[in-house]
């Protein structure tokens, strides 16, 4: 496949955001490095931004491939179902750390503002949150596969945190180390899920949610659904007569109506606040539900 000026410019771009970082490495710089006027540039990408969605989402598909070649050679290796995943968080550690600036480490208006962007950055999550899923589900069986995506959630926060201690360095252990750690301590969590059968708080609905933005609305709707079909249990569960609890259930119907309406009714919905804040067990409930409409 034929090299292109457009590749060579992709290529030199990536490598300085991935030095440098979105805002420290200006058209300018790219187009010296790669021997080219900035006219050339702004031919194949009309703005910086455009260029650094494209260098974004290439850094995040080549991860994505050479993932996919390293499952490949660990089943030539014969390697154990637990030590191909601490491989591959290995490898996912080095290549994030390696290209932090250009996959994570930004928060730049330009970009926080830029809907090309955003959009990639939404596909590029949620195909990093599948990989995520399946890598886990291949680990530790389809017995996790009701509770995957609460794993996934625990694996995304215990990589993060790591992941910034050795970026602050204040961890000192080698990266293999810290790779064999983790997946010891996601084979407990998956053991545990499986064994104890929760009832799951994630959900498909966190790869179809925007990572920057809230304003999806269908997503926001089916939270909050899911959130008063929740109260709705904890009502049942009460130690309240018969027609209490349903004139409850009935208040809470009544909310879910409004708050979900185009042009909901504020009035109704104090009244309707005020009725379920009498009942000390709800007023939790309320002041969540308060947040997600927020």
């Amino acid at each position: 496949m034929e090299y292109t000026k457009k590749d060579k410019i992709l290529d030199t771009a990536m490598d300085l955001f991935r030095k440098k970082g979105f805002s420290a490495a200006s058209i300018q710089d790219i187009a010296e490095a790669c021997g080219v006027a900035k006219a050339s540039i702004y031919k194949f990408y009309p703005s910086k931004e455009e260029l650094f969605t494209a260098a974004f989402t290439a850094c995040h598909q080549t991860l994505l491939e050479q993932a996919s070649e390293l499952n490949r050679s660990g089943m030539s290796l014969g390697l154990s179902l637990k030590k191909k995943l601490s491989r591959k968080i290995e490898f996912y550690l080095y290549y994030i750390l390696e290209n932090h600036a250009l996959m994570t480490a930004f928060h730049e208006p330009p970009l926080m503002q830029n809907m090309p962007f955003l959009e990639a950055q939404r596909k590029m999550t949620g195909a990093l949150l599948i990989w995520q899923k399946e890598m886990l589900i291949e680990t530790f069986g389809e017995g996790l596969e009701p509770y995957v995506w609460d794993a996934v959630l625990i694996f995304q926060g215990i990589l993060h945190e790591y992941m910034n201690g050795i970026l602050r360095k204040v961890i000192s252990q080698p990266i293999a180390e810290i790779a064999d750690f983790i997946a010891d301590r996601m084979e407990a969590v998956a053991q545990d899920l499986i064994r104890t059968a929760p009832r799951s708080i994630g959900g498909e609905r966190i790869v179809r949610s925007h990572p920057v933005e809230r304003s999806d609305e269908a997503a926001r709707k089916g939270t909050v659904r899911d959130f008063l079909a929740a109260m709705e249990e904890r009502i049942q569960a009460l130690p309240l007569p018969e027609p209490s609890r349903m004139e409850l259930s009935e208040v809470v119907a009544l909310l879910q109506q409004e708050v979900l309406a185009e042009k909901p009714n504020l009035t109704l919905l104090r009244v309707l606040k005020s009725h379920l804040e009498a009942v000390p067990e709800l007023r939790s409930y309320l002041r969540q539900l308060k947040l997600l409409l927020t």
